[in-house]
């Protein structure tokens, strides 16, 4: 069970009305309330069911009265401590009221879901979060607050959740009163006793570092050694507490601890498992929420005796989320546990290892730390779940290159049957996977088949076939293309544009071997990424050399746009679509660096030849895929940085909804103000679906995009923007993923 004592959420005053009442149901998703009076005495109870036996007795139903006209004033209640009736009452209601002798209600005892984590300040710690990351200072500040000070902006630094400290009173701690003096003392006991007594704070600063923290947006915690500094720690209102490994045993501090009603996290360095055991069950029946960490209390505790498998069985004792506290040397270790399922993680923290002080010994560098938090995070992300795999989206990218298809070896004609001779496995994987052979053989041909074409999802039987018609909408709209398909398309259906999607094989062809003719239309160019010996455009590199090679190749393609504009008579200045690059290969640019590397761009941009065409750069996502991987993108991401970009340097963009979407995930930002921000920059867009972070050029409606909302907005904001379908393999089958995406959008752009 758990007794929580925020109990605000789940009381209404006696004053309030029945309207009020309902709408914190509802905003609590159907809970019960417990109402109660000015003083807190509890007067009786209001659900959903209470409600609804009011209500059929009404011939007028006035949800103006008083909440206390229908409450149920029979209800089962226990007191603190009365562990064996909490826990009888709740086999019989979900929610019991704790309260005092005065019948004032103090805490609501409830049953623990298995799944169910604790609550610290605004983290949630559970098998779903993210793991929380602790800064251990300790009494590594040396008695110092502006060294406190100082741990605290490098642990913010080092990206940790908490900054946690420790508060001793030496006089009720320590059987001599903290005399370091004292002969009476072994030698470990003197020294800990020296180091202590020198090296404390004092309750004001304390307090103050606590202040410090929060300031600073990082969560400040401390472990309290005994009950007097428990009860400063409570006149600051800590909202957690740490307790050590050798406090575990500490039954009365434990309770005490228990009875302030906050969550625990409790080491268990130094203990047996039955030791464990019993902690686990006063806290329990004291129904707190409590996070147990796996501990060795050695400094530095040698690899061989850390044993992260024990972390499994830990979490069956304590039923709860469970972490680890580590004294050893490095990073690794507490890296592992989060593989293992910790879900926090303490690491003792310092500025200088050679300070004096046994705990500076153990501690992590700021650099140490930070390496340690991304490596944690790196983890959490590869973690991934236990439900069903699916390719992931690079994969499905290098599954097109690098597999196998089925394809058909001799010209058919519909109505055929397709005989298992006639089928062939070649690469690459742009078509039905071989597995699917079976289902292919002895089928009827759908369509016309040349020797050499792919098999496709819609030459199965059950497959709908979807085929270019003309289309209509109230924006002008493209489709993109490639030098080789571009007349067959035009054959069947009516862009009033193209998008030139060029390789940068292309640049080397002579384009009159494909046009013969002029076409009443308009053009856009979209740039190569990639060019010759595995070249990424950046106009943006810090090596000069790459910047330099980077305008040369968008020079040839601004060059090849102006060859191309005689060949489209609506042509005027043809859009040449361009990731400009910013991409990094470990970590994302902070703001200021993104900053430098824009100034970069402009002045690169400024060297090129850009007469009768126009450069708009699109949107990026932030992990974008090149090369068979993943990168970072920092430009072109953000949309405050992006619009600045724009307004400064005079340029209008390519808003690419499908990056837009990842980036909006990831950063978690509003799509919506993302669109409206970028708008008035627009002039071209790219549509395709997308999910999660790094899932891009989905087909429409099979990704997280409310594309009627998106047109709604498009409309408004950005009427006069073209577009074009931008879906991963959308040419595919003679364009067949350019269809359906079409058919989906056409009466909503």
């Amino acid at each position: 069970m758990i007794i929580d004592k925020d109990i605000l959420k789940y009381t209404i005053s006696i004053q309030e009305s029945i309207f009020k009442a309902l709408n914190k149901i509802v905003d609590s998703k159907g809970r019960i309330l417990f109402v109660v009076t000015e003083s807190g005495l509890l007067e009786g109870l209001f659900s959903n069911g209470d409600f609804l036996r009011w209500v059929v007795e009404q011939e007028f139903v006035d949800l103006k009265q008083p909440v206390s006209r229908i409450i149920n004033r029979q209800y089962l209640s226990a007191q603190m401590g009365d562990v064996n009736k909490i826990r009888e009452c709740l086999r019989y209601v979900r929610f019991v009221p704790i309260l005092d002798k005065r019948r004032r209600l103090i805490g609501v005892a409830r049953q623990r879901r298995q799944e169910e984590g604790i609550t610290i300040g605004d983290f949630s710690i559970n098998v779903e979060s993210p793991t929380f990351i602790i800064a251990e200072i300790g009494i590594n500040h040396n008695g110092s607050l502006d060294l406190a000070k100082k741990l605290i902006d490098q642990a913010v630094s080092a990206g940790a959740n908490c900054a946690k400290f420790q508060m001793r009173t030496m006089k009720a701690l320590y059987s001599n009163a903290g005399d370091a003096n004292d002969p009476r003392e072994n030698l470990g006991s003197q020294y800990t006793l020296d180091l202590l007594t020198r090296f404390q704070l004092s309750t004001e600063e304390m307090y103050t570092a606590f202040d410090y923290c929060k300031a600073e947006g990082i969560l400040p915690l401390c472990t309290p050694w005994d009950l007097e500094s428990l009860d400063a720690l409570e006149k600051y209102g800590m909202v957690a507490y740490k307790v050590a490994s050798p406090d575990l045993t500490n039954h009365d501090l434990l309770t005490a601890i228990g009875k302030t009603g906050k969550a625990i996290i409790c080491s268990t360095g130094m203990s047996t498992e039955q030791e464990i055991r019993e902690s686990v069950n006063l806290l329990r029946d004291m129904g707190s929420q409590y996070v147990l960490l796996h501990c060795n209390s050695t400094y530095p505790v040698p690899f061989k005796d850390i044993n992260l498998n024990y972390m499994n069985h830990l979490k069956e004792i304590g039923g709860c989320p469970i972490g680890y506290s580590g004294h050893e040397r490095g990073i690794n270790i507490a890296i592992a546990a989060v593989a293992k399922g910790a879900k926090v993680v303490e690491k003792h923290f310092t500025t200088n290892r050679s300070m004096e002080g046994n705990d500076h010994k153990v501690s992590l560098l700021p650099t140490e730390f930070k390496s340690m938090v991304e490596g944690i995070r790196q983890v959490e992300q590869a973690l991934g779940s236990t439900s069903e795999r699916r390719p992931s989206q690079g994969e499905i990218i290098n599954r097109a290159t690098l597999a196998k298809s089925l394809l058909i070896n001799c010209d058919l004609e519909p109505g055929q049957i397709i005989m298992p001779q006639m089928i062939e496995v070649k690469s690459p994987g742009r078509g039905l996977q071989p597995n699917h052979k079976a289902e292919i053989v002895g089928t009827r041909a759908k369509r016309h088949f040349s020797a050499g074409d792919f098999l496709f999802p819609s030459d199965l039987v059950h497959q709908k076939e979807i085929r270019a018609r003309d289309y209509s909408f109230k924006r002008p709209w493209g489709l993109p293309v490639r030098y080789h398909d571009y007349k067959a398309i035009l054959g069947i259906t009516n862009p009033e544009f193209l998008e030139f999607h060029l390789s940068y094989k292309d640049l080397e062809q002579d384009i009159h071997q494909y046009f013969d003719r002029t076409y009443d239309m308009g053009l856009v160019v979209h740039s190569p990424d990639t060019f010759t010996g595995d070249h990424l455009l950046s106009l943006s590199h810090p090596d000069k050399e790459y910047q330099k090679r980077s305008v040369y190749e968008l020079q040839r393609v601004i060059d090849l746009t102006r060859n191309l504009k005689q060949f489209f008579r609506k042509a005027t200045k043809p859009l040449i679509v361009t990731s400009l690059g910013g991409f990094t290969t470990d970590r994302l640019l902070q703001p200021s660096e993104r900053i430098e590397r824009y100034q970069l761009m402009a002045e690169n941009l400024a060297l090129l030849d850009m007469n009768g065409v126009e450069i708009i750069p699109q949107t990026l996502p932030p992990f974008p895929w090149y090369f068979g991987g993943q990168l970072y993108l920092n430009l072109f991401v953000a949309p405050d940085d992006t619009t600045e970009f724009c307004r400064k340097y005079g340029y209008r963009l390519c808003l690419d909804v499908s990056h837009a979407k990842l980036a909006c995930n990831y950063f978690k930002w509003s799509f919506k103000k993302f669109v409206e921000k970028l708008a008035p920059f627009t002039a071209h867009i790219h549509i395709a679906d997308a999910e999660s972070v790094d899932g891009e050029g989905l087909q429409i409606g099979e990704g997280e995009i409310d594309f009627p909302a998106l047109a709604a907005d498009l409309n408004q904001v950005a009427p006069q923007a073209s577009f074009i379908p931008e879906i991963w393999q959308g040419h595919e089958n003679e364009g067949e993923g350019f269809w359906i995406a079409l058919e989906r959008l056409e009466g909503v752009f």
